[in-house]
């Protein structure tokens, strides 16, 4: 009997030795896909423009299924930005908060394994992402949103996953920019701490405490650490991706997102090894996917590892029927609640037109605005680059190309020096210098050269900043003198009531959430109002977005009539029309 039982322990020994030297002796492929800033498109179908959409995840599913039907493992990764865009995502948002969350729904079929949360999905504020982290199956990470209480991170810092013997640790990070963006209340409780410095720190924990195989970074930021003047020494970067890659050693591969780019690239780190850094663009257009052959040396008992990066296109991949049909439910919902008339509009309304100067567009923001607040000046953007609500009926989907973000209206105490300071700091990134007719009207981007450079994003020229950063301005009457260097540029004549402007009175100004917190630059750096100032300068704040309240305003008026107040213009006006006509053809040659 004692011999029985010692051949069966030498027999089980053996063959557990066997299979521990098996594992290790295979070849493992690891394919790892992610989606980034996917912004609600859960859908083939824009509710936003009642049409068919050529990406979403419903096409993201067919081809992950399709790959895991291959002889690899495949690994399905999320860089945040999920709550915010689509219609959809509003929806259960806020008009369907206590329903399960359709987009944690459809991750958790999808089997994400792991997602990092965007400053997108904070803006939908604390009772919608704390229930979303609760709904989701995985870890949603941001090791550098730390709970001012506790002193650790409000979300997980990173997670492990073991695959056919591999050990992968994935660390998550969010951009820390989010308090120059959003209400405070949004993110109570949480500081958002520097990225390479939190990186730091939690590289050297996991790798002494889980001893990883592969270290995967999973960034929402984006990879240009310059963007908006900053340097690389710059605190609290707001896009330290690639600043994370080659400052700390350690990681594999940083997956990235927030710039909606899409970056396929090989970067070096302080120890001369070769990093990837991937991220798709926005709207599941594309995923970007990393193939890893890990061969295990038995000499120098560690994984070998081949890395191969690409993007792989979503627009000819056939949505996933099974996945359609799951939620087919709630794209009926949505539809019908975008499809709700509340209004009529008489005159059709372009971003286009606010590119080049007053426009209709604009100022019926103003005009809801100052109506809604009371306030004596109102600033305001384009928040669309290219988007347009045609004359008659208005629907729910409609308020979406009004207003584009889930903002709060504030309105704010601002002196009439700095409210002029604004208009000359928004000017500067708006429009160019022109010497003479034949010059450019908007701040175009040039390279090396001095050659206009073109955008992947929208596929015309690249203007030198975003257009959410064109304010102008409703209640005062001034002109814009392009002829004129920055700083001597505006000048502001009148109140638009016909009584006079000063610069040294205090006025109250409306003014939306993302500005009034910093975003942008034009009250601090333009204004000069210190950043710690500016929660004491907010003398009021509306509860929901503003979104809801331009909803509120156009039904009860019932027929909008939008046309602009003609409050301001650019000069001298020849040289106006002429570079408008060749600027508009450079941005929209259709």
């Amino acid at each position: 009997m004692k011999k029985m039982l010692v051949r069966i322990l030498c027999l089980v020994f053996g063959v557990a030795l066997f299979l521990g030297s098996e594992l290790h002796a295979q070849t493992v492929t690891l394919k790892f896909v992610e989606t980034s800033d996917v912004h609600g498109a859960i859908f083939p179908y824009d509710f936003i423009n009642d049409q068919a959409s050529a990406t979403s995840l419903a096409q993201v599913h067919a081809y992950v299924q399709r790959e895991k039907r291959k002889d690899q493992e495949v690994i399905l990764l999320d860089g945040g930005d999920l709550l915010q865009g689509q219609p959809v995502v509003y929806y259960y948002n806020f008009e369907k908060p206590d329903a399960p969350h359709i987009m944690a729904e459809v991750l958790n079929y999808m089997r994400y394994e792991a997602g990092t949360v965007g400053n997108h999905d904070v803006e939908a504020g604390h009772p919608v992402y704390d229930k979303f982290v609760d709904e989701l199956n995985f870890p949603w990470l941001a090791a550098n949103a730390v709970d001012t209480e506790t002193g650790d991170p409000y979300f997980p810092p990173y997670t492990v996953l073991k695959k056919r013997g591999v050990r992968i640790a994935i660390l998550g990070l969010i951009t820390p920019r989010i308090p120059h963006w959003l209400p405070e209340k949004i993110w109570e409780g949480m500081e958002f701490q520097d990225m390479v410095e939190t990186a730091k720190k939690w590289v050297r924990i996991i790798q002494e405490q889980e001893g990883p195989d592969l270290l995967i970074g999973l960034f929402h930021a984006g990879v240009d650490y310059t963007y908006g003047g900053v340097t690389a020494e710059t605190p609290r970067n707001e896009n330290a991706s690639r600043l994370v890659a080659e400052q700390v050693p350690g990681f594999d591969i940083v997956f990235v997102g927030h710039d909606h780019v899409g970056w396929n690239l090989v970067v070096q780190n302080l120890k001369q090894e070769d990093i990837y850094i991937l991220g798709p663009r926005s709207g599941a257009v594309n995923v970007a996917v990393a193939t890893i052959e890990m061969s295990f040396d038995e000499a120098t008992h560690s994984w070998k590892k081949n890395i191969i990066g690409e993007l792989v296109d979503m627009k000819n991949v056939a949505p996933d029927s099974a996945f359609m049909d799951t939620f087919s439910y709630a794209l009926k919902e949505v539809k019908e609640y975008v499809s709700q008339p509340i209004g009529t509009f008489t005159q059709t309304i372009s971003t286009r037109d606010a590119l080049f100067g007053n426009s209709a567009f604009v100022d019926l923001i103003h005009k809801i605005q100052l109506e809604l607040s009371g306030a004596d000046i109102s600033f305001a953007a384009p928040l669309s680059f290219d988007a347009s609500i045609e004359k008659g009926t208005v629907y729910v989907r409609d308020m979406f190309k009004l207003y584009r973000y889930e903002n709060f209206l504030y309105t704010m105490d601002m002196t009439g020096q700095e409210i002029k300071d604004m208009l000359e700091y928004s000017c500067k990134r708006w429009f160019n210098r022109m010497n003479d007719a034949n010059d450019h009207l908007l701040n175009f981007q040039r390279d090396e050269n001095g050659n206009l450079v073109k955008s992947a994003r929208y596929d015309s020229y690249q203007l030198s900043a975003r257009s959410y950063n064109f304010d102008s301005a409703a209640g005062i009457n001034y002109t814009v003198d392009v002829s004129k260097p920055s700083g001597e540029s505006v000048t502001i004549h009148s109140m638009s009531d016909g009584t006079a402007f000063d610069l040294n009175r205090t006025y109250a100004v409306a003014i939306n959430s993302y500005r009034g917190n910093g975003g942008g630059g034009h009250l601090t750096r333009g204004a000069k109002i210190p950043k710690s100032e500016l929660s004491n300068r907010v003398m009021n704040s509306t509860e929901k977005d503003l979104r809801y309240f331009m909803m509120k305003w156009i039904e009860e008026q019932e027929v909008v009539t939008p046309e602009p107040l003609g409050n301001w213009k650019i000069i001298p006006e020849d040289w106006w029309k002429a570079a408008k006509a060749r600027d508009y053809n450079l941005l929209f040659s259709d």
